[in-house]
């Protein structure tokens, strides 16, 4: 028998992710599929697709999950927009269409569909793009390219910070990966978003700093990413098809609001405390 999972995948500049649940409704598939959504939306991507293709639930009684998801994506600043895919034939397909009419919660019936109507709703975001290689000069490139979309869209503050952050994601993707990089600037809002897409599926880490030793050299081995912290109003890593993405959102000082480290946001109490046979 097949175990129940869910899988998150974004594309490489993390604007657009699909979370796909496979497996029989019941508490341990509703806590993990919880678990994962927080994740997403703590993430913040323009897009969540719900792939639910694969979901046995004959019941329909995981709709309060994803009508709650819903309110939490369309509350965020900016918005998340959020899709179903479900088959026309499953129950839950009926019932969602019929809720989600009254939550501007689209359903659709296949992947495909959602990607190419989601697209159409999505802002025209302004975006610089580039595929660099693994070599010692990419990440004055990348800081480059950041240089050229903070002058354009008129960022001039979020400059230095960004160039620096830029600098260090691309330098761990090569020092780490060593593979081609996918360097993406985004203008989101009063800020810039950054993503870099390599080719290795594990997540960068914060290390513990090592502490300083009289008469030792300084290690300075894990600094990138503290920086990062430090710099980013948000930051973290999504899963790609061809390994994965790492991110970082800047805001202005005067619109500066950190994210809570060691934490993601959580769904409302009535997810957390319904479970897989909540009201329907």
């Amino acid at each position: 028998m097949k175990e129940p999972a869910v899988h998150l995948e974004s594309d490489v500049d993390a604007s657009l992710v699909t979370l796909t649940v496979d497996g029989a409704w019941d508490r341990a598939l509703w806590k993990q599929t919880t678990e994962r959504l927080n994740k997403c939306l703590a993430e913040h991507p323009e897009a969540l697709i719900v792939d639910l293709s694969w979901l046995d639930d004959p019941g329909a009684v995981s709709a309060p999950t994803w009508m709650a998801a819903q309110r939490k994506a369309a509350a965020m600043t900016p918005p998340v927009q959020l899709a179903l895919c479900i088959p026309p034939d499953l129950p839950l397909a009926d019932r969602m269409q019929r809720l989600g009419a009254r939550h501007y919660l689209p359903v659709y019936a296949r992947v495909r569909q959602a990607r190419v109507a989601i697209a159409g709703r999505l802002p025209l975001t302004e975006r610089l793009k580039a595929t660099l290689p693994p070599e010692p000069d990419s990440p004055s490139i990348a800081r480059n390219l950041v240089s050229d979309a903070c002058l354009a869209w008129d960022r001039v503050e979020l400059l230095h910070p960004s160039r620096a952050v830029m600098s260090e994601l691309v330098t761990n993707a090569i020092e780490h990966a060593r593979t081609e990089a996918t360097v993406v600037v985004s203008l989101r809002g009063a800020g810039v978003h950054l993503s870099v897409a390599d080719g290795v599926t594990a997540p960068p880490r914060l290390l513990r700093m090592s502490r300083v030793r009289r008469d030792q050299p300084l290690d300075e081995h894990g600094w990138g990413l503290h920086m990062v912290d430090a710099l980013a109003v948000a930051w973290g890593s999504l899963p790609t098809s061809t390994g994965k993405v790492v991110w970082a959102t800047l805001q202005p000082p005067a619109t500066h609001k950190r994210q809570p480290r060691n934490g993601t946001p959580r769904l409302p109490s009535s997810v957390r405390n319904d479970g897989p046979t909540g009201p329907r």
